[in-house]
């Protein structure tokens, strides 16, 4: 929802984050199934990848599984719907809950949570590394759907530290081989 005052999104979530890598890199990694199975997802997760079709058009479907096999939890699965790639500067896909066969469907445990939403990444140079910019905005939801989301901020900006941290990592195992 654009706020009719300021004109800006008030509802997106925003997040910038720079990675000691080079942007070329960095696209790859965001982008590759090979890559994206090493750090897509909650930092307590382990993902399983479904399908992985990285273009206009294609879908990533895959499976969240709690990285401690004693911990309470269950599985969750989630599909990427990619819609426009400009390597290596930007990519848009709509993400959301799935099942096992693919298809959309809301989040049991948050059942008004929006049914998709569209993200925005884009990345530029930074002295050798890459600055990472994510906004991420709900696809037509409803009002209560809006709230949701915007109520889910804070829990959202520290999932995506989280996951960012684990793609730190799996990036600086990448520094001097060919990824």
């Amino acid at each position: 929802m654009t706020n009719p005052e300021t004109g800006t999104d008030s509802i997106a979530l925003t997040i910038r984050r720079r990675f000691d890598a080079p942007r070329e890199l960095v696209f790859r990694t965001m982008m590759e199934p090979d890559h994206l199975r090493h750090w897509w997802g909650p930092k307590e997760c382990t993902i399983t990848v479904g399908r992985a079709e990285a273009k206009p058009g294609g879908v990533f479907h895959y499976c969240m599984h709690p990285r401690d096999a004693g911990a309470a939890g269950m599985d969750v699965w989630g599909r990427i719907d990619y819609r426009e790639i400009d390597a290596p500067n930007r990519f848009t896909f709509v993400n959301g809950f799935a099942d096992e066969a693919g298809n959309r469907i809301r989040y049991p445990l948050l059942p008004m949570w929006p049914l998709e939403v569209l993200n925005t990444v884009t990345l530029g140079d930074d002295n050798g590394g890459t600055v990472m910019t994510l906004h991420s905005v709900p696809v037509d939801a409803s009002p209560a759907e809006y709230g949701t989301f915007l109520a889910g901020h804070p829990s959202m900006q520290q999932g995506f530290a989280g996951m960012y941290d684990v793609y730190e990592q799996y990036l600086a195992t990448l520094k001097g081989a060919a990824a």
